[in-house]
């Protein structure tokens, strides 16, 4: 009786043991599962001045044919977010709505950057509801960040710097851009890239 009751404490035991060896093992599966779907974040392109460089002020005009300038020394405005859009580009139309949910919920200043004629651009302001907005339109800004598909988006801060940038096609890859940041790092694919080598 006694060695029975001996016997079946040990088997308690050790199937107890195994148990938290195989959660052990399921939870490090999870996490290298969890690395290899997550966000990708913004896609960043090469080309254009770099993460963590400044660019100075860039000449650019307003809808209403007003000169006015991107980039260098903000004052009081912690960050900003440039979005180039187009009106042909259906991705665009749907990123608008989030860029301006994105904008007012992490307190950045959106400007929208566009380089189509004025009846264009205004018809998708009115259809976007974008009146509250900067618009520029013209090629300048673009040319000068190398902007080449879209919706790309430009992340700088009070001073002009780059803080992050990439293509952009949900909130996700929106907010990407702050985490990048706030990181310190240039893009989140580095950031999984870093965690990949490490898991392998």
């Amino acid at each position: 009786m006694l060695t029975s009751l001996i016997v079946s404490q040990i088997l308690s035991w050790i199937i107890i043991v195994g148990l938290v060896v195989a959660l052990l093992a399921l939870a490090r599966q999870v996490g290298v599962l969890h690395i290899r779907v997550a966000p990708a974040g913004a896609l960043a392109t090469s080309g254009g001045p770099a993460v963590g460089g400044a660019i100075g002020a860039i000449p650019a005009t307003t809808l209403d044919g007003q000169p006015v300038s991107v980039g260098g020394h903000a004052h009081g405005v912690k960050l900003r977010l440039l979005l180039f859009v187009s009106a042909q580009c259906p991705l665009c139309k749907a990123v608008i709505p989030m860029a301006t949910s994105f904008a007012r919920a992490e307190r950045v200043a959106l400007t929208f950057v566009g380089d189509d004629d004025v009846a264009t651009q205004r018809a998708m302001i009115a259809q976007h509801g974008l009146e509250g907005h900067a618009f520029l339109n013209g090629p300048e800004v673009g040319q000068a960040l190398s902007v080449a598909k879209l919706p790309f988006a430009v992340l700088l801060d009070e001073e002009g710097a780059i803080l992050s940038k990439g293509l952009v096609n949900s909130r996700e890859h929106l907010e990407s851009l702050v985490v990048a940041h706030e990181m310190g790092i240039a893009t989140v694919q580095d950031y999984i890239s870093g965690l990949k080598a490490q898991a392998a």
